[in-house]
């Protein structure tokens, strides 16, 4: 169960936040001080055969030696691997038992992997490779990642300074503009799916990560097979508009998300409130969003920025920004800006290197 740390009501392990003020809910602990999702998590796992949720010691064709598990879900396992060949470090996602004998599953990661090889950059997780071993156990090769997940972050820190949220968005918005260059759209932006990676020097970049929804525009046949042309696919509550309708998408469908991921990065709560999840997804159809001063009078913010997010999360995509990095440049110019100011003009002062 997950619980609202303002009104401390609770919710099922899938709901992420509070409907009645939009708050980031917390995991709710069993005695034991784990986490009840993980108890039910691992108890799924016996279903699996073991070949799947316990390759740890093993190898798979020769290449990746399998070091330890570090993830798991209801598709995948994820597991610490070493390349043999080269010495780096990979994730390998291995497709669950069940999933792996379902054909449309096995469609969709291919394309996925299809997807991920083309969308080699510093701010994407991308896919290296894909393969199958001869017993059928089906993987995905990344690259490794150490970092933090943003939505850790948010929960630890509850808001991060607008500086911070400047640099965060231009890296999220470069990772963006590749794939919408190659008419890719991730349709499932959300913290969850942001890593916070550090460099050598100490610097920190962001990477977009798990493009499993993410579709090429315009689709062809077997693709709009696959995705069932008007039925919702992503995470309800960073959906746009068009999203919510099951109309076409394009790359401004990802910027409405990341202004939304933006909104809740600066106060740490969604622009959006209702009672239940129908509520609010009518809310971002029909209403309009939150002021960020509104959502957290304790905290400052310019006008400036106020009118960019206004801007992004504009109901008709026409009305928004029409590129990722328009949008960061913009977020960008606004956070140098002294809070009550007008001039949303003024040049930005820019973001050091890139990736």
């Amino acid at each position: 169960m997950n619980r609202c740390p303002s009104c401390g009501t609770t919710y099922p392990s899938d709901a992420r936040y509070c409907p009645r003020d939009g708050s980031r809910l917390v995991t709710m602990l069993a005695p034991s001080g784990e986490p009840l999702g993980k108890i039910a998590e691992r108890a799924k796992v016996l279903e699996e055969p073991v070949a799947h949720s316990n390759l740890v010691g093993q190898t798979l064709e020769g290449r990746y030696e399998i070091v330890r598990k570090i993830g798991e879900g209801g598709m995948s396992f994820v597991y610490l691997a070493r390349d043999i060949l080269t010495g780096a470090r990979s994730a390998i996602k291995v497709l669950s038992a069940s999933l792996s004998r379902d054909a449309n599953a096995m469609a969709r990661l291919k394309r996925e992997a299809s997807l991920g090889m083309r969308l080699a950059d510093p701010n994407i997780c991308h896919i290296v490779g894909l393969g199958e071993t001869e017993d059928g156990l089906v993987y995905v090769v990344m690259p490794y990642l150490e970092g933090e997940i943003l939505s850790d972050r948010m929960n630890r820190r509850n808001f991060l300074p607008p500086d911070e949220v400047a640099r965060l968005v231009h890296d999220i918005a470069a990772g963006l503009t590749l794939a919408h260059r190659l008419g890719i759209v991730h349709r499932d932006l959300k913290p969850e799916n942001v890593m916070v990676c550090r460099r050598v020097d100490g610097t920190e970049y962001a990477v977009v990560m798990d493009f499993g929804l993410a579709k090429e525009r315009p689709a062809g046949a077997e693709l709009e097979k696959l995705t069932a042309t008007g039925i919702i696919l992503g995470t309800p509550e960073f959906m746009s508009p068009e999203q919510l309708r099951g109309k076409p998408l394009d790359g401004r469908t990802d910027i409405y998300s990341l202004a939304l991921v933006t909104c809740e990065m600066l106060t740490g709560k969604l622009p959006f409130n209702g009672r239940t999840q129908q509520e609010l997804m009518i809310a971002r159809l029909k209403g309009d969003p939150a002021p960020l001063r509104q959502i957290r009078q304790d905290l400052v913010f310019s006008q400036a920025l106020e009118r960019v997010l206004l801007k992004a999360l504009q109901r008709n995509a026409d009305d928004r920004y029409q590129t990722a990095l328009e949008y960061a440049e913009a977020v960008g110019r606004a956070v140098n800006e002294q809070p009550g100011g007008a001039d949303d003009a003024r040049p930005f002062k820019g973001f050091g290197r890139r990736g």
